[in-house]
């Protein structure tokens, strides 16, 4: 490519200079070549003018056209791109050629005397295909215009120098698998940057360098197209594509540029499933529970997407009924699923026969098919260690309440379904019997009672019974058993409701007052009703009736009226009830009646309990006997308050407001044992001792001791030794205070001390043989110590 771009430039440069001597010499001849032109006109008219003709519009003496320069030359010597010359211009150098303009001076220099113009780089039209200069004629002596400025244009002449760019590669395309021959892939462009109106430098022609004989490109358009028919995606799915585009109409010299595309053929829907093997065998145990897997199977699809998508389903086959068949949308894989329980002992093996279909197809290729496939599944039953197996799966049994304990209440059975058929041991657990109503014989599953039942107390019992094999896994099963007690007429019927009546002074005869109903704990009878009836001893009284109305209610109604509370307030009706059952019941039940306050009209005011309303028939003396035990039992309760009063309370009381001392808390530092002044010892005084009282806050005295006189110092005294004898004095006195004061003496630190005792109180008494000199470098806060003990010793020692 190289060698015919050389070959071209080498041509094109020798056709310039030949050019551009041509033009150098046409600028000479009569002619101008095309650069200037002569216009003899021009001294005609001069000439008239002298001879006082007419004059006429003086033409211009040369005007300017096109120049080309070849590009990208590189020879030594500046290239030549044209002359100027005036026809004022007499060849004495009086006249100065000026350019200015795109380049002027800077890539196109002028000769000012010859008007020679040179190009002085190399151009590339690619970056400027022309210039526009300006050339003007002066004075060389006063720059003074002789002619007026003219424009020209220098065009970069085109050389073949760029080769074909693909701007959008590298491509990728997809087509259609089973695609017919010359189906359209893509179109790839490429981009000539030279002229494409001068020779075949920007003609492209394309053509492929790799990917035959699957695929061909048109060489004007670029367009790829598919070359070979039944191209199988699950044969080769990705092709690797070289375009090459080719400038100078593809001859040779021409340079070239390639592309590479990526062309993937899509998936169409041409494969049916299959499966990998014509017999699957799968297994299952006898002990697995509906739903759990068995086993999986796939028919393989080549296809993609949608079209490798695989449905499943059973076409025939004895396990139809016991297995069922679903898909796993991952893995698009058959699963095979227990449906219902399979028995080893009555049927071991079952046989499916499954279909793999899919479930898109693709019009184009339904003859290719049939899209399916089928395959034996054989299923094997495996024989496991069940456990027994009840007869039932719940049993109901009945009892009659209070029979006796040893009741039989029935039996439960189970078996081992086994092959070995092991014998059964029974139990009940005793969570579900927490009480121990029943037991059960181990060995045939004879359920009884332990003691007599109560229906009233609980109606049904719900136990559990437990069968365990003996020997092998020791499997076990359960079962629910459900006892009711059935009923016996053994409680009598009594009053629904404890609710007194209330009668009023002036009622009328023969009113009813109360209407009775019964409950029975016990179970009714179909008819079953209650019968009401007033006792044998109240059968003939004179103030109460009772009517029964037959559907297990009474009436109570009043037969007289005057009832007043002064001479009976409360009247006990005793009503007797029967159940007419078998055997029958009957209870007596009282009926409290209370004769109540009614205004004129017969409406009841009170009912109020008054202490003279008591129960019929209480004599005078025991009223009185009552009265005495009340009076008797508050003088009780006045003598315990009394005493209570006398009692002495707690001493030590936990209240803030009765702590008896003062703590007072300061931050002075003492000024020695002869300062008097820095702590005014009158706040350690109670401030109630100034009127000469000092009441105790922790008890309440009963006697009031008056201090003597002549104990009690000022208030205001500092003298704490006075302090301390009154405060003394006044606790030896109180004759309700204990103890409290106490003086403890803390004056001894320890054997291992050093120091030992640090007790002022000794300090008096003892001989010290510490040198306090040291203390008169402490300063003066320290110095009435170095005076009292520094001093004393000096003395002692001068003595």
């Amino acid at each position: 490519m190289w060698e015919g771009l050389r070959l071209q430039v080498l041509l094109l440069c020798l056709g310039a200079v030949l050019w551009s001597s041509a033009a150098v010499a046409g600028s000479r001849g009569p002619q101008d070549r095309g650069h200037r032109h002569h216009h003899p006109s021009v001294y005609r008219s001069r000439e008239r003018r002298k001879e006082g003709q007419v004059l006429h519009r003086s033409k211009r003496g040369w005007v300017w056209n096109q120049f080309f320069v070849i590009e990208e030359y590189t020879g030594p010597d500046p290239v030549l791109v044209g002359r100027l010359h005036s026809d004022v211009d007499t060849g004495d150098g009086n006249i100065k050629y000026i350019l200015s303009g795109e380049g002027a001076g800077t890539i196109f220099v002028i000769d000012d005397r010859t008007g020679n113009i040179h190009a002085t780089k190399t151009l590339d039209r690619e970056e400027q295909a022309e210039y526009t200069l300006t050339a003007q004629a002066v004075a060389r002596d006063t720059n003074k215009p002789l002619e007026p400025p003219s424009e020209f244009i220098v065009k970069v002449q085109d050389i073949n120098d760029n080769p074909p760019v693909f701007l959008h590669g590298p491509y990728y395309a997809s087509v259609a698998e089973m695609s017919n021959v010359g189906t359209s892939v893509i179109q790839v462009t490429a981009s000539d940057a030279d002229d494409p109106t001068y020779g075949n430098s920007a003609k492209l022609v394309y053509s492929i360098l790799q990917g035959q004989p699957y695929f061909s490109v048109e060489p004007h358009s670029g367009i790829i197209r598919t070359a070979l028919p039944n191209m199988d995606r699950e044969a080769k799915q990705e092709y690797d594509v070289v375009i090459q585009a080719k400038d100078m109409g593809g001859h040779m010299g021409g340079l070239s540029g390639t592309a590479q595309v990526k062309i993937t053929l899509t998936d169409v829907n041409d494969n049916p499933p299959k499966f990998s093997q014509g017999v699957y065998a799968m297994s299952v145990s006898e002990d697995k529970v509906p739903g759990e897997e068995v086993g999986r199977l796939k028919a393989k699809d080549t296809d993609q997407g949608e079209n490798g998508l695989v449905d499943y389903t059973v076409l025939e086959g004895d396990g139809m009924n016991y297995f069922e068949i679903s898909k796993d949308s991952e893995t698009q894989e058959a699963v095979i699923k227990l449906k219902k329980p399979v028995d080893f002992e009555t049927k071991r093996s079952y046989t499916l026969k499954v279909e793999a279909t899919n479930p898109y197809l693709d019009t184009r290729f339904i003859s290719w098919g049939p899209y399916k496939d089928t395959t034996i599944v054989k299923i094997s039953v495996e024989d496991a260690d069940e456990p027994p197996s009840f007869m039932a799966t719940s049993y109901t049994f009945e009892v009659e309440e209070n029979a006796p304990g040893g009741t039989l209440v029935g039996r439960v059975h189970a078996r081992d379904t086994d092959i070995a058929n092991n014998p059964i041991r029974y139990l009940i657990p005793r969570y579900t019997d927490l009480e121990e109503f029943f037991t059960i014989s181990p060995e045939d599953g004879t359920i009884k009672t332990t003691r007599s039942l109560d229906r009233e107390t609980q109606a049904w019992h719900n136990i559990s019974v437990s069968a365990t094999e003996i020997g092998g896994h020791h499997q076990d099963a359960k079962v629910r058993v459900n006892i009711k007690v059935k009923d016996v007429n053994d409680n009598a019927p009594e009053f629904a409701t404890q609710e007194e009546v209330c009668l009023g002074f002036s009622d009328q005869t023969f009113r009813i007052i109360k209407t009775v109903s019964a409950v029975d704990k016990d179970e009714m009878a179909h008819r079953q009703h209650f019968h009401f009836s007033l006792a044998p001893r109240v059968a003939n009284n004179l103030n109460f009736s009772l009517k029964d109305n037959r559907d297990s209610t009474a009436n109570v109604m009043v037969i007289r009226r005057g009832f007043s509370r002064m001479t009976q307030g409360v009247y006990e009706l005793p009503i007797e009830i029967n159940d007419n059952g078998v055997p029958p019941m009957s209870s007596t039940n009282t009926l409290m009646i209370r004769v109540c306050s009614c205004d004129s009209k017969g409406t009841i005011l009170s009912c109020n309990v008054e202490p003279f309303v008591l129960p019929a028939g209480l004599s005078t003396g025991a009223l009185i006997a009552i009265l005495a035990c009340i009076v008797i039992l508050l003088a009780i309760v006045v003598l315990f308050v009394a005493l209570r009063r006398q009692k002495k309370e707690p001493l030590i009381v936990l209240e803030e407001e009765d702590i008896r001392e003062n703590i007072i808390t300061y931050d002075d530092e003492g000024g020695g044992e002869e300062d008097t002044e820095a702590f005014d010892i009158a706040t350690l005084q109670n401030p109630d001792g100034a009127n000469g009282f000092l009441p105790r806050k922790d008890i309440k005295p009963e006697l009031q001791y008056p201090l003597r006189p002549g104990l009690r110092p000022v208030a205001n005294s500092v003298d704490v030794d006075d302090f301390i004898k009154t405060r003394i004095s006044d606790a030896d006195n109180d004759p309700t205070a204990p103890p409290y004061d106490s003086i403890q003496v803390y004056g001894y630190e320890g054997r291992g001390s050093i120091a030992g005792s640090l007790s002022s109180l000794e300090s008096v008494t003892t001989d010290s043989d510490l040198d306090y000199d040291y203390l008169q470098s402490w300063g003066p806060r320290f110095k009435k110590l170095a005076d009292l003990y520094g001093t004393k010793d000096s003395a002692d020692d001068n003595s």
